[in-house]
C-alpha cells in the first residue's frame, strides 16, 4: 500500500471515528425529559428540519403510511395539555408532533409508488421496473386489502401456510398484522425525529398516555387514522430527568447465534 493510500485510509478511519463519537453524543443526550423550560421557545426551523428528517426514515415498502401533525398554536397546545392527561411533559411543552398511522391510505400510496416507477420508463419497461410495478399493483393490494367477511385474511393465511411448507415466506394475515407493520414504520420515524431534536440541542418526550378519541376529534381525523404516539418538544430541565438511565444488562437481551 503506497503512502497516498495509507493517508486516505487514515483519513477515512478518522472520519468514521468522528461520526461514531458524534452519534454517541446524540444518543446519550436524548432523554425523555418530562419538564421543559417554558421561557425557552423551540425555533420552528428546528422542528421543521426534524420532521423532514423523520420523513426520510426507513419504512415498509416505501408506502409511507404515516402523517405528522405539528401542534404549535396556543389554542391547540392548550387542548393537548388536557388530552395528554396533565402529564408534566405535556403541560410544559412548547410544541407537539402527533405521529399517525394511515393504513387506510394504502391504495393512494401504492399508486404513488407505481406512478413514480412509470415516470422512469423510457420505451419498454426493464426488469426492475416490471418487478416494481408488479410489487405495487399486485402484491400491495394482496397485503393491505381487507373486507368485512375476512376473505383476504383467509387468502393471506392460506398462502403463508402452504407456501411456508416449502420455503421461507412472508406471513401476514389479518388487520392486526397490518397494524403492526404500519406502527413499526411510524415508530422509526418518531425515533429519527427525537434524535434530530436532540442533535439540535433541544429535548423531547414520547407520550403514550393520551385520549386518542379526543385527539382524533380535535384533528378531524378519519376513522382509519390511528395515533401512534405524541411527542412533546421543548428545552429540557434537570428536573425533567427523573433519574439516571438504566437498562437491563446487555447479556440478558442480546443473544448471538
Amino acid at each position: 500500500m503506497n503512502k497516498e493510500n495509507v493517508e486516505q485510509k487514515i483519513d477515512t478511519e478518522d472520519q468514521q471515528k468522528k461520526y461514531s463519537i458524534e452519534f454517541d453524543s446524540i444518543i446519550n443526550r436524548r432523554r425523555s425529559n418530562r419538564k421543559f423550560d417554558t421561557s425557552i421557545k423551540v425555533p420552528s426551523e428546528v422542528v421543521e428540519a426534524s420532521i423532514q428528517r423523520a420523513i426520510l426514515s426507513p419504512n415498509s415498502s416505501n408506502m409511507q403510511l404515516w402523517e405528522f401533525y405539528w401542534i404549535k398554536s396556543d389554542d391547540m397546545k392548550a387542548k393537548f395539555h388536557h388530552f395528554c392527561l396533565g402529564q408534566n411533559a405535556a403541560k410544559t411543552a412548547d410544541q407537539f408532533v402527533v405521529f399517525l398511522t394511515r393504513k387506510d391510505l394504502w391504495k393512494k400510496r401504492a399508486k404513488w409508488n407505481a406512478d413514480r416507477i412509470r415516470a422512469t420508463v423510457v420505451g419498454e419497461e426493464n426488469r426492475i421496473q416490471k418487478l416494481g410495478l408488479q410489487y405495487y399493483t399486485k402484491l400491495m393490494p394482496l397485503v393491505y386489502s381487507s373486507d368485512f367477511f375476512g376473505f383476504f385474511t383467509l387468502v393471506r393465511r392460506s398462502l403463508g401456510f402452504f407456501m411456508g411448507l416449502v420455503k421461507p415466506f412472508y406471513r401476514t394475515a389479518g388487520v392486526a398484522d397490518q397494524r403492526v407493520v404500519v406502527h413499526k414504520s411510524c415508530a422509526l420515524a418518531a425515533q429519527t425525529f427525537m434524535l434530530s431534536i436532540a442533535a439540535e440541542g433541544y429535548d423531547s418526550c414520547p407520550m403514550e398516555g393520551f385520549d386518542s378519541l379526543r385527539v382524533k376529534k380535535a384533528l378531524d381525523l378519519p376513522r382509519g387514522a390511528e395515533v401512534s404516539m405524541i411527542i412533546a418538544i421543548g428545552k429540557g430541565t434537570q428536573a425533567g430527568i427523573y433519574g439516571p438511565r438504566f437498562r437491563v444488562p446487555f447479556e440478558e437481551v442480546v443473544f448471538v447465534r
